[in-house]
């Protein structure tokens, strides 16, 4: 991770357009910011945009804006996020999710900094950065016609690697220090502390959902605590359910003990403590029937 900080640090304060690689929730747009802020953009706009979250179409609209009857319901002209990123920065996550179509006239923003809106004719002319990220190789998305090669060339002149969090064993628990200070002030409360058990756990643990995931554990466990330690009573169900068998009745009885806890917290409301733990609704009723919690 150091290494791609640096890179980082170095392309800040440059304009170059940079593309940020690496797993689902290892942290792009964190990085994405800390550019925008390191360089001569960082008291103008950061807009980001995932382009996952939205059909062609609507995807079109919210990149490049429309003007009045460009479809149905558009009553009146509309800004889009290139504008509103104007003189600063737009990251474009998911950048790979992107079709073929748009990706052409995403080339032409980054070749002239110029677009036309949905249902005009006029070009516009706008000054922005523009910062990319994707969890797809998109070099082999370009050899198989997925993507564009002259956008993905244009796009990498400046990659970096994020790598995952299993891959950064040394930063776990350095990353749920500060989460847990973030999460605490949020709250209003003391800084909580991590107990050996719950270290433990966290640096044993697999991170399929990388940073993210590690967020929302420690986010979660901070709304949970009574004192001001946390131990790994307070993980979710899915930490827990790895026990051995020697250690089965004591894991059943953290479990059972998590759960009344969550659902005091949520003062019973079963769908809330559901998403809490991590777990489906008929599970939680499953194990509230075999703990016998009433």
């Amino acid at each position: 991770i150091k290494e791609a900080i640096g890179l980082a640090q170095k392309v800040a304060v440059t304009d170059t357009t940079v593309l940020l690689l690496g797993e689902t929730g290892t942290g792009k747009e964190v990085f994405a910011q800390a550019i925008h802020y390191g360089s001569k953009r960082g008291n103008k706009p950061f807009v980001a945009l995932n382009c996952s979250g939205f059909n062609p179409e609507l995807l079109e609209s919210e990149l490049f804006g429309y003007k009045e009857g460009a479809f149905t319901g558009a009553n009146k002209d509309k800004k889009g996020l290139l504008e509103e990123a104007n003189e600063g920065t737009l990251f474009l996550d998911e950048i790979g999710e992107m079709n073929i179509d748009l990706q052409a006239k995403l080339l032409r923003v980054l070749e002239n900094q110029t677009f036309i809106k949905m249902g005009g004719t006029q070009t516009s002319k706008v000054n922005v950065r523009i910062i990319a990220a994707t969890n797809r190789d998109l070099k082999a998305e370009s050899d198989k016609g997925n993507f564009r090669s002259d956008l993905y060339y244009r796009l990498s002149v400046f990659a970096i690697v994020l790598p995952s969090l299993s891959q950064r064993k040394g930063d776990i628990v350095l990353l749920a220090k500060h989460y847990l200070r973030e999460f605490s002030a949020k709250v209003n409360r003391n800084e909580l502390s991590m107990d050996k058990s719950f270290i433990d756990y966290l640096n044993n643990h697999h991170w399929k959902g990388n940073i993210r995931e590690l967020k929302n554990i420690i986010e979660r466990a901070v709304i949970l605590a009574n004192g001001e330690v946390i131990g790994a009573d307070l993980l979710p169900y899915e930490f827990n359910n790895v026990a051995t068998d020697a250690g089965s009745m004591d894991m059943a009885i953290m479990e059972k003990q998590h759960i009344v806890r969550v659902l005091n917290h949520t003062r019973g409301n079963k769908t809330e403590t559901a998403r809490l733990l991590g777990i489906g609704l008929t599970t939680l009723y499953r194990k509230i029937e075999e703990y016998q919690i009433s």
